[in-house]
């Protein structure tokens, strides 16, 4: 598959299969593959959910990289929502997201911190010997 920008439209993308059959993208999907296709390529990983989709305890767990017994006790403190269907919990695949995306940038704000911290104490002074 090649994946090239259409000459027709500069917003549309347009996908080429092997087959020799080509079709067209409406720009928003066409915004997001050529989004998809960056990340890929920086080496990064991609998970695209559907917003509305729910999602068990383990597979939010799992989009999080925390245990499932670590995502019940956030969403017993109400940090992150959850519907109960019956005996299961039901998370929204944007609210797993929104979490995510709060949660990385509180840890990269505190890196950042530690990070100017150390420089302030010469912790990366490389050239200084004890």
């Amino acid at each position: 598959m090649l994946v090239s920008r259409s000459t027709k439209q500069p917003e549309s993308v347009q996908i080429v299969l092997v087959s020799g059959e080509s079709v067209e993208l409406p720009s928003v999907l066409s915004d997001v593959m050529l989004r998809v296709a960056q990340l890929v390529a920086e080496g990064r990983h991609v998970t695209v959910l559907a917003d509305e989709k729910l999602l068990s305890t383990q597979d939010a767990a799992e989009i999080l990289v925390v245990s499932r017994q670590y995502l019940v006790r956030l969403i017993d403190r109400g940090e992150i929502g959850a519907e109960k269907v019956g005996t299961h919990r039901l998370l929204r695949a944007n609210d797993v997201e929104a979490f995510k995306t709060a949660r990385d940038a509180k840890r990269l704000a505190a890196l950042d911190r530690l990070t100017t911290i150390s420089e302030e104490l010469g912790g990366y002074d490389l050239g200084a010997k004890p």
